[in-house]
């Protein structure tokens, strides 16, 4: 009686085992086949960047960078707006000779040279003058401006002006 009983528990135990490793396998199958079935949404650009998280390919800087991080440049018809993806922006190489422009809605920055210091950075009809911080052309006319410094700007204080 013990020996049926002891080969009852024993073949209980391998049967369950069983049980537990299909339904392992199983669960296994299902979560690769959900997986495989998934869109996965790939938004890097052909360098890498991630541009769900504001990154772009920088040429002067050869590197993925936020663009919004460089030198804001304000739309010359509306210099008031806080809208910053109305704004172009400026990152200059570090010999200060090429001037890399962010515009906006365009996913391709361009890069203007000068050819002394004092001078405006050019490429093709787009033009980088340095006045009263930085103000951008296209032709003869003026499309950007600011200040030249970097940043959002504070207008207001919650301190008395005396």
């Amino acid at each position: 009686m013990k020996k049926i009983f002891f080969f009852l528990m024993f073949l209980g135990t391998l049967v369950s085992c069983k049980l537990t490793d299909q339904n392992a396998e199983e669960a296994v199958t299902e979560t690769n086949q959900t997986v495989k079935d998934s869109s996965v949404v790939n938004d890097k650009d052909e360098h890498g960047c991630l541009a769900s998280a504001g990154y772009v390919w920088s040429k002067i800087n050869k590197e993925c960078i936020k663009a919004f991080t460089g030198i804001p440049l304000n739309p010359i018809s509306n210099p008031d707006s806080e809208d910053e993806s109305l704004s172009a922006y400026v990152l200059f190489s570090e010999d200060g000779n090429q001037a890399e422009v962010f515009l906006p809605n365009d996913t391709q920055s361009i890069v203007l040279t000068r050819s002394a210091e004092g001078k405006p950075w050019i490429f093709q009809d787009w033009q980088l003058v340095p006045w009263k911080g930085f103000v951008l052309k296209k032709g003869n006319e003026n499309k950007f401006a600011g200040d030249g410094m970097m940043g959002k700007k504070v207008t207001g204080s919650d301190t008395e002006q005396q």
